[in-house]
Parts: C-alpha cells; sequence; structure tokens
C-alpha cells in the first residue's frame, strides 16, 4: 500500500509541475481544432 502511495505521490507532482505545459499545448490544440472548423464552413 505505501507504494501505491508513493506512486501516487510521485505522479501527482510531475502533473503539477507540467501543467503550464499542459495548459499551453491544450490551448494550442484547442485553437487549431477550432481555426480548422471555421475554415470548413
Amino acid at each position: 500500500m505505501q507504494h501505491i502511495i508513493g506512486g501516487y505521490r510521485g505522479l501527482s507532482l510531475l502533473f503539477n509541475l507540467n501543467m503550464d505545459l499542459i495548459v499551453y499545448i491544450s490551448t494550442i490544440v484547442i485553437a487549431l481544432l477550432a481555426g480548422a472548423f471555421i475554415g470548413s464552413l
């Protein structure tokens, strides 16, 4: 059980450190998809 908790904490730390990168990339992807949708109309 301790191993699972330690792995969860490590994953949570990794996710928190990379949160700004995840938001940045997802914003670019959403903007590209919106542009493609508007361009196809």
